[in-house]
């Protein structure tokens, strides 16, 4: 049966069926209960791939921050004292409940972000590798001890959690980076706050109702929804409230840098994962199966929209020609849809702005030499013959780039494939290098000396070694230059983002 407590009348009916209706609840999770916001507004939850509103959130301003953070700093006192053993039993079932829902929460999903069916599943399983990897780092948190140069001296470090942690998450993996960010904190023995994307916050509140079903105590994993408009305001409150001790935020460069900016006037932890131009780089050695391969999964999935997708194209003179061919004929094959069509390989963008780029990108590239490849870099009027009731837009694959143009500059975030020619790895290195950004980079060779000299030349923070995919809960994840600091998931580092070191000097009195 239904569970309809705090539905409004857009709740009374959804575009798709689930087997556990008590998941889906419309209001914040504030200390384990359904609230709205103090301004007693509500802003739609979209279907970017119908442009159907399906549901609505409380519209939280400033006001709201502080009873949120108040009682998640409650949740801390105690949580924190919770043993390592305990909080990682705590993950393990919050895992387990996960992925009972996986089914549940897949279409959600889709209907949050408009990504296909297949890869709603993709990031919920790569979600869950988060809260099953957390679960075991939770016990290996340990300090050292120092032989000291003083002989009547002993030293010693303990790690405890750092305090209150709000999360700032993103629209695109909205499942799989509240869990990365989560895990890591609740693992560490803090209690955190997540402000959701306004395109995306159902799946916050799912996850976080399935937290407390696990066991966590009640302010331990707190969700505050607000729309696009007050998005700012909002963040701003919880990042400068004085019992938020760590902020971790992904998005875009220029967003990171006001989070940076807030959290420096009291000099607040924070780690950011902000936005990409990643190159991907084929040399005329390369396994071109292997480079096409990998390089259509990074790019096209959920429609081009990840921090991590190949931005800029790299492709050696030699091998130029063979290389568009395979890719422009395996684009092809690819089917524009709703996300729930189970022919769907390319679902719509999650939000118009995105459509506005693709087409500015375009523009911008033929006007200064490019030529299309394939598709138009325009959005579709009709998908599977009918009318376009969402923010579709084909596949297109631009050849002949040159460093001049703006996908050159700026992350694309969209359905739209670069493709540069080069002559030599010296040359491809400092193109490549070209750019404030610095979170991923890809080279495809067979030269295992040109593989270690571009992970060692390559200024970027992950680089994917005839591999098309960085991201994994044992290695660290995080860039450099403008693409952020500190590090989320992999062994100690991303645990350590939610600690303290303190140093216990100790001296010894009487003989020995």
């Amino acid at each position: 049966m239904a569970d309809t407590a705090g539905f409004n009348t857009l709740d009374k009916q959804y575009p798709f069926q689930l087997r556990d209706y008590g998941l889906l609840h419309s209001d914040c999770y504030i200390n384990g209960s359904w609230v709205p916001s103090v301004s007693g507004k509500r802003f739609t939850v979209e279907d970017p791939g119908s442009l159907r509103l399906w549901t609505s959130c409380p519209d939280c301003v400033p006001e709201d921050v502080d009873r949120a953070v108040q009682t998640t700093y409650t949740a801390f006192q105690s949580y924190s004292k919770f043993t390592p053993r305990k909080r990682a039993q705590l993950l393990a079932e919050w895992h387990r409940l996960i992925l009972a829902a996986r089914d549940d929460l897949a279409k959600i999903l889709v209907y949050e972000t408009g990504k296909p069916l297949h890869e709603a599943y993709g990031e919920i399983d790569y979600g869950l590798t988060f809260s099953w990897w957390f679960s075991g780092e939770a016990d290996r948190i340990q300090g050292v001890t120092a032989s000291s140069s003083t002989q009547d001296r002993r030293v010693v470090t303990i790690k405890q959690p750092i305090g209150v942690a709000v999360a700032l998450v993103p629209w695109n993996f909205p499942i799989a980076l509240v869990m990365r960010k989560v895990s890591a904190a609740l693992a560490a023995g803090c209690t955190m706050v997540v402000k959701p994307s306004p395109e995306t916050p159902v799946t916050a509140l799912v996850l976080a109702n399935l937290a407390s079903r696990a066991g966590f105590p009640p302010g331990a994993f707190n969700v505050l929804t607000t729309s696009l408009e007050n998005t700012p305001a909002v963040s701003k409150a919880l990042c400068i409230h004085p019992l938020v001790k760590k902020v971790t935020f992904t998005g875009s460069s220029r967003v990171g840098k006001i989070i940076s900016g807030l959290c420096s006037e009291n000099l607040k932890k924070s780690t950011l994962e902000l936005g990409g131009n990643c190159p991907f780089i084929v040399f005329e050695d390369a396994n071109l199966d292997l480079a096409v391969e990998q390089l259509m999964a990074l790019k096209w999935r959920h429609a081009g929209q990840a921090c991590v997708a190949a931005n800029r194209v790299f492709v050696q003179r030699g091998i130029y020609d063979k290389l568009v061919c395979r890719v422009v004929q395996k684009t092809k094959n690819l089917v524009v849809g709703h996300g729930m069509d189970p022919k769907t390989t390319l679902g719509p963008v999650t939000v118009a702005r995105s459509l506005d780029k693709v087409e500015e990108i375009v523009r911008d590239a033929i006007a200064k030499g490019a030529q299309l490849a394939l598709g138009s870099g325009r959005r579709l009027e009709f998908v599977d013959g009918s009318l376009n009731k969402g923010y579709y837009v084909a596949p297109s694959i631009l050849i002949n780039m040159n460093d001049e143009m703006l996908m050159s500059a700026e992350e694309t975030f969209g359905p739209v494939l670069g493709i540069y020619p080069f002559d030599s790895e010296e040359e491809v290195t400092r193109r490549a290098n070209n750019t404030p950004s610095g979170l991923a980079s890809y080279v495809f060779t067979e030269n295992v000396s040109r593989l270690w000299r571009m992970l060692e030349n390559l200024e970027t923070g992950m680089i994917g070694l005839n591999a098309g995919n960085n991201s994994a809960a044992e290695a660290p994840f995080g860039g450099i230059k403008e693409s952020g600091w500190g590090k989320e998931s992999g062994k100690d580092v991303a645990v350590d983002e939610f600690l303290i070191s303190k140093t216990g000097t100790l001296t010894l009195t009487g003989h020995y």
